[in-house]
């Protein structure tokens, strides 16, 4: 994957995150978990580590028994995108 491909891959998850973390339907608790994993995948580290860690975040995200199944389920498309990354 190209550099400039890359970025607008993350570029794009990051507007995902975002658009999750404004919507007033999730948890404050879920909030802060999105906003430390953009902060997270913002960072200059390795690629795969971040997005390891994300991916790590994630998951524990979408097992939160207060999270709405629409909410989950872009949690999970989320996931999904980071994954490609990771190819």
């Amino acid at each position: 994957m190209t550099s400039k491909k890359l970025l607008e891959e993350i570029a794009k998850i990051i507007e995902a995150l975002t658009a999750l973390k404004d919507d007033e339907s999730v948890p404050k608790n879920v909030r802060a978990k999105i906003e430390s994993i953009i902060a997270e995948i913002q960072d200059d580290s390795d690629l795969s580590l971040k997005v390891g860690k994300s991916l790590h975040s994630l998951d524990e995200i979408s097992e939160d028994m207060n999270l709405q199944p629409f909410i989950r389920t872009q949690v999970w498309n989320v996931s999904s995108m980071l994954e490609k990354l990771n190819k």
